[in-house]
């Protein structure tokens, strides 16, 4: 097998894909015990040979292409096995990011699973309930060279299930509120600060809003983007149980970020508003992803998006009972149940996650976050942001690694996508009823935890 080699394709919507991939991660597990079982592993390919294979996508994961797909990896490999000259590592080519998990699970199902492999975020709570991640716990505790510490609590905690390690962080983003600075001064408004809340969120937004050009339709809006996801996280809700089996939308902090999205969306007078005209400089707030920033910031593709107007970045506003803080995307590198190189892989791990001047060059040549605290915080890279941010308020680094260290760590439980889609038709109906919130939020809140209770029955 060499470096590079094949590709994959699929037609199916994303909803197919992701029962596809469930099932395949099933067969797989399934294939696994009994290979174990019966020594049959010792067939497969590469078990007499100390070569590691890496899953991993040809495109970025922040979704803009940058032209450094695999440079990064590649300059990992060789480094990696100057050091090591009696192991071997290879990676797959060509598979772009949106076929990737189904590609994945059908090498997993083949008995060709690599022996490891790059999760994305929306993917890794499918990889971790169907079984097909290896436990990292005997590694982190025997091995006196590692150090969680080290890394970004939020991004290492992303990589846990169930309380069990299964990955270690790559690189990350976090969600950041992108400010529209000609907006604001045209209305006289100063820009927030770091430290800004709701009130403040509110007031800007309300200023902003208006019929610009008079012909009775308002045309520049507050924000964008906004969700009760964003107002839950700010306001330190609590949504669910570790477990997933219960529902807490009747607490006092998220009827308050329920009601607090009802004032804000009563600003719009029923407009709905579009990214497109944040793009085209009408809106004043937009939450978005570091990596999203970075990318559109700098030139050339600065001329093809959110031109005509500057703007810049603050943290997300924070709710009387919580913080200016966010969630965190994460890229993380798992290990196949069914490795048969698992202390090299183990090896490879830390190395491509933990070592310094690998994590550095992610700055260079990724839109994402290094995951280790040291990296982001240097000096050289204190430097390279004043560089490139110098008019902006990510000069000041310590703001990043701030949201990264302080960013919510999205909860860990079967069937989580669903419940939260649950809760997410529950907060619409709340908004876009007449009923007091209270009542409301104790009958939407019953009809979850029924939800809850009735997939738990079934598994």
């Amino acid at each position: 097998m060499g470096r590079r080699a094949g590709k994959g394709k699929t037609d199916k919507n994303k909803t197919d894909r992701k029962y596809g991939i469930r099932a395949g991660l099933c067969v797989f597990l399934l294939v696994s015990i009994w290979m174990t079982a019966s020594d049959m592993y010792k067939m497969l390919p590469g078990f007499y040979e100390n070569v590691i294979r890496i899953g991993v996508f040809s495109d970025s994961y922040w979704g803009v292409q940058n032209g450094y797909s695999y440079k990064l990896l590649e300059e990992a490999i060789v480094r990696f096995e100057e050091q090591h000259p009696d192991i071997q590592v290879e990676y797959v080519s060509g598979i772009v990011k949106e076929d990737y998990p189904e590609w994945l699970s059908g090498q997993m199902m083949r008995g060709k699973a690599p022996d490891l492999f790059f999760v994305p975020g929306e993917h890794f709570n499918d990889f971790a309930e169907a079984g097909v991640l290896r436990e990292l716990t005997s590694f982190i505790e025997e091995d006196k060279e590692f150090s969680s510490e080290r890394y970004y609590t939020s991004a290492y905690e992303y990589g846990s299930y169930g309380g069990v390690q299964y990955a270690l962080p790559y690189e990350c983003a976090p969600k950041l509120m992108f400010v529209n600075k000609s907006v604001l001064e045209r209305e006289g408004l100063a820009m927030p600060g770091n430290q800004w809340t709701w009130d403040d969120f509110y007031h800007i937004c309300r200023e902003v809003t208006k019929d610009t050009d008079g012909n009775g339709v308002i045309d520049q809006f507050g924000t964008v983007g906004y969700t009760w996801e964003d107002a839950f996280d700010s306001n330190g809700v609590t949504l669910f149980d570790e477990r997933g089996t219960e529902c807490y939308l009747t607490d006092e902090k998220a009827k308050t970020a329920i009601s607090f999205m009802g004032r804000m969306e009563e600003l719009n007078r029923g407009y709905s508003v579009s990214s497109k005209e944040f793009a085209l400089g009408n809106v004043a707030f937009q939450p978005m992803l570091f990596s999203e920033y970075r990318a559109y910031k700098s030139y050339p593709l600065s001329i093809k998006k959110y031109s005509g107007f500057e703007w810049d970045c603050v943290t997300m506003p924070a709710g009387p009972e919580g913080g200016n803080i966010s969630r965190l995307d994460t890229l993380t590198l798992a290990m196949s149940k069914s490795t048969v190189h698992s202390q090299e892989a183990w090896e490879l791990m830390k190395f491509l996650t933990g070592d310094e001047e690998l994590q550095s060059e992610i700055f260079s040549y990724s839109e994402g976050v290094p995951v280790l605290k040291e990296v982001v915080e240097s000096e050289e890279n204190q430097k390279f942001f004043a560089g490139n941010f110098d008019s902006g308020n990510l000069g000041k680094l310590s703001m990043l690694s701030d949201s990264v260290e302080q960013a919510v760590v999205i909860p860990r439980f079967h069937d989580y996508d669903n419940a939260v889609a649950e809760v997410d038709r529950a907060v619409r109906t709340i908004l876009e009823g007449n009923s007091n919130i209270n009542m409301e939020t104790i009958i939407q809140n019953r009809n979850i935890n029924q939800y809850l209770k009735t997939k738990k029955s079934i598994y």
